[in-house]
């Protein structure tokens, strides 16, 4: 998806239909600065205001998507890319977050094992350096079970669970 297509496509639109920038966004309930960004191919429209954007304009999602008009006979293959494009883009999303919630799994059990490997154990009592360890292992194990927990819904989320 080529953003600035869309975005100059977006603009076209809404010239076409004698509209402001803030005059559309009160219609679809976003700011000026919002459509200027996406007009600017900052930015894509969320899906809900695509969907308001189809009907104030009457073109298809698609067509807005594509970043122009569409004949019938180019509907089918460009609704297939879209749908493509915008599986690719949902999985590399997943992967990012993924890799980035393994990333604080690995430094959080890394943390625990300094943390338990760098406490005085001569200054220390027994009993309390028995704690310590427990409290230190309980707080990493939390921490990446929520971090299991995330991955997991995030997966759920997005569509990618095999």
């Amino acid at each position: 998806m080529d953003t600035r297509t869309i975005g100059n496509f977006l603009k076209e639109l809404r010239k076409e239909k004698g509209l402001t920038q803030e005059q559309l966004g009160e219609k679809v309930g976003a700011s000026n600065k919002t459509v200027s960004r996406w007009e600017n191919g900052n930015y894509l429209p969320p899906v809900e205001c695509l969907s308001m954007l189809s009907d104030i304009y009457g073109v298809s999602i698609n067509e807005i998507v594509a970043g122009q008009r569409l004949s019938a006979g180019q509907l089918p293959e460009v609704a297939d890319n879209n749908l493509k494009n915008a599986l690719e883009l949902n999985e590399n999303a997943y992967r990012r977050t993924e890799k980035w919630l393994s990333f604080f799994m690995l430094i959080s059990t890394l943390v625990a094992i300094a943390i338990i490997i760098l406490l005085p154990a001569k200054k220390l009592g027994f009993a309390l350096m028995v704690l310590l360890i427990a409290l230190v292992v309980i707080l990493a194990f939390i921490g990446n079970t929520v971090n299991i927990v995330a991955m997991i819904y995030n997966k759920e989320r997005s569509g990618a669970a095999r």
